[in-house]
Formats: C-alpha cells, structure tokens, sequence
C-alpha cells in the first residue's frame, strides 16, 4: 500500500479545508474505491449490498464523496490502473493471500459472534475486481464525471497529469505519487469525515503535501527520495532489512547508497525500479470535461436497477445539478 515515508513527511502535510481545494484533481481511482469498499460496511464487516447480493459501498462512495467535491468546487478525473508492471508481480500476488486470508478469518468471527474481529478482517479483504471497476465507470459516466484508464500505475499517471497543468493537484492516500513527481499530493478527501479506528471516533482532515516544499527542506531531489524509498522498499521491491526512513535518508544524503545495496542486498539490481519511478508509463490527454449529470441515467442505475433510496439518491442529485448550474431538481420529475 505505498511506501512508508510518512516519518519524513511530518511538519509538511498541511491541513486545509474544502474551500482550498477547488480547482480540478486526478483522482487515484483504485485507491479511492478501496477506501470507499473498506469503510463503508455494516457494523460486522458485510459490504453494502442490493437484494441480488451485489456489493454497492463503491457506488455509494462515489455517488456521495463526488457529490461532496462538486458542492464544493473540486472538479475530479478518476484515473484507473492499468497493468501493473511486472516488478508488482510479487506485491500483487502477495496482497492477494492476504485478502484470501482475511476473507476466511471473517467468516469465522462471525460465525463465533466476534463482530470487532470481523469488522477488521472484513476490511482487509476487500477488493476491486471487474464489477467493481465496470459499475464504478458507468456510474461517473452518468454523473459526466471525466475517468481516465492510465496504461499502468494511476499514480503514475495522475502526477503527469498535475504536472503538465491538465489538473490543478492529484489525490490518493499513498504517498508513491511523491516518487511519480506530482507537485502536489491531496490525502484524505475519500476518507475525511470521523471514522472508527481502534475501538475510538477520530476526526480525519483533508492534507496537502508540496513536494518542492519537502525536497527544498530535506536537501534531496527527487531522485534520492526514490533512493530512500528503494531502500525502504516500494511495491516493486522488498527494500533493506532493518533500514527505517531516518536511516535511509542519512545513507543517500552521504552518498552511500550503491554501497550499501551491494553490501546489504547483493543481487538486487535497483536500476529497473529507479527507471519506473522516473519515467513510469504514461499517456497524454487534454483538459478533461465535466458534463451535466444524466438524472433520469442516476435514478435508473442506483434506485431501480441497485436499490438505493430514492431519497437519498435525489438528495445527492440536487446538489450535483446546483454544482452544474443547471435547474432544480424538482424540475426534472
């Protein structure tokens, strides 16, 4: 789930409102449907879920997080992974018995009655498969919400895109978009609101990370602070033993980085993750459109077709058709 610099990054993540976010973001969108998919969920891990038994927490998270960014004048892109690069094989496979795991940890709670132990297993086996990412595009189509298919990392991509000024600043909870050399990083927008963590309610904000900010600070370039996370270790490889952040940097800082990768993890070749972090695979796309929500599309899909609440859905409409300028939506029906 990213790499683990967060130790460096104190005193440079800025708490900020919604009000200093409008503009436009690319949207890490695998990342947000999975904190979408992770917290909302029933009190013993169940996802939500129609009478067929299809999962809805990933529209449901869409439908009211976006309705949220529009209200308050953030225009979203949802970039969606691509294939992951062969490099990822090892963490892929790895995420994916973990998930199995947690998935059989979970039943067996709930069958003994262990709804605190199930909750947790239940978010750690979460997931996003085709369904999951098929009703999530359709679903932006409907809302006219711009989603782009990256040809591999939707980080990757994400930061391209804030770096050419095709979007104002990307958003994802993993800080791999700093090595992809994003300007400006956005956490917490799919997750801000107050949220169970540990048995107590904590209050979570949104934050932004200035990477030019970070590197003036620190006294490296982009490129170290990839060394510092090859060190650490990424996605894309298993790092050194016993190298925490605070070792890492002093190590590239002095120069010893080679030095210590031969003597520390002989046979590693950190050449081909350096080449990924730098120049990942990316495609080039013009300024993104939003379009007008197709309101009758909306209520079709989520209220006939999945069950919402008819309620609930016009609610969230009604703030999507003011965010467009567009008339009420009592003139729609």
């Amino acid at each position: 789930m990213g790499v683990a610099i967060r130790e460096l990054l104190t005193g440079f993540k800025h708490e900020v409102t919604w009000q200093d976010l409008a503009g436009s973001a690319a949207i890490d969108a695998n990342n947000a449907l999975y904190q979408f998919l992770t917290i909302i969920r029933q009190p013993d891990g169940t996802p939500l879920m129609n009478k067929d038994g299809q999962v809805t927490s990933h529209l449901s998270g869409i439908l009211f997080r976006t309705s949220t960014f529009l209200e308050n004048g953030l225009k979203p892109v949802f970039v969606f992974d691509g294939k992951p690069p062969d490099l990822k094989a090892e963490t892929v496979a790895e995420r994916r018995e973990a998930r199995e795991r947690a998935g059989a940890a979970w039943k067996e709670a709930v069958r003994v009655g262990d709804m605190e132990t199930a909750y947790r297993k239940a978010v750690s086996s979460a997931r996003i498969d085709r369904y999951v990412i098929e009703t999530s595009c359709r679903l932006l189509d409907l809302m006219g919400i711009p989603h782009i298919q990256a040809p591999s990392e939707g980080e990757a991509q994400a930061a391209h895109m804030a770096r050419g000024g095709v979007v104002d600043y990307a958003v994802s909870q993993d800080y791999d978009s700093l090595l992809f050399g994003v300007p400006v990083l956005v956490r917490n927008l799919t997750v801000s609101g107050k949220r169970k963590f540990r048995n107590r309610t904590v209050t979570i904000k949104p934050e932004r990370i200035f990477l030019d900010e970070f590197l003036a600070a620190t006294g490296i370039s982009r490129e170290d602070l990839i060394k510092i996370s090859v060190l650490i270790g990424t996605d894309f490889n298993e790092g050194v033993k016993g190298v925490g952040p605070k070792t890492a940097l002093k190590i590239v800082t002095s120069g010893r980085f080679e030095e210590t990768i031969e003597e520390k993890s002989p046979g590693f070749d950190p050449g081909p993750v350096l080449e990924f972090f730098k120049r990942p695979p990316v495609i080039e796309c013009g300024i993104p459109e939003w379009s007008p929500p197709d309101v009758d599309g909306i209520m079709g899909m989520l209220c006939d077709e999945f069950g919402f609440s008819v309620e609930r859905v016009r609610n969230a409409l009604g703030r999507l058709c003011e965010s467009n300028s567009q008339k009420t939506l009592d003139q729609w029906f």
